[in-house]
């Protein structure tokens, strides 16, 4: 028996999961899930329950369930930012042109 060939075309990823599914807001969804990473890390490095992260973070903990499971509709950038600070963080925003070689400019975040 023959075996079928795969005849779908590779598109190489733009970077950004959301932007290459089509979704509305890709970079605000991007930058809340990269923002979601690093305080998900922070919280496990402490070894931190849930509650305890809730105590800091002072949110409940049923938030931050929905925090460590990436469920991030009720959490905008400046939320998240403001986690990383409480969890003794800096957060720091660096605007520049953006490259003569992209069509538009990006939003990046990048945990140290």
């Amino acid at each position: 028996m023959a075996k079928k060939k795969n005849n779908r075309d590779i598109v190489q990823s733009s970077g950004n999961v959301f932007a290459d599914l089509g979704l509305p807001n890709a970079e605000v969804k991007q930058t809340r899930v990269r923002l979601a990473v690093a305080i998900n890390e922070i919280i496990e490095s402490q070894s931190a329950s849930q509650i305890a992260a809730a105590r800091l973070l002072t949110i409940n903990q049923p938030k931050i369930s929905a925090l460590s499971n990436y469920r991030l509709d009720g959490f905008s950038v400046e939320r998240l930012m403001k986690f990383l600070t409480a969890l003794d963080r800096d957060v720091e925003i660096v605007i520049r042109r953006k490259s003569a070689t992209r069509r538009a400019g990006t939003i990046l975040v990048t945990a140290a």
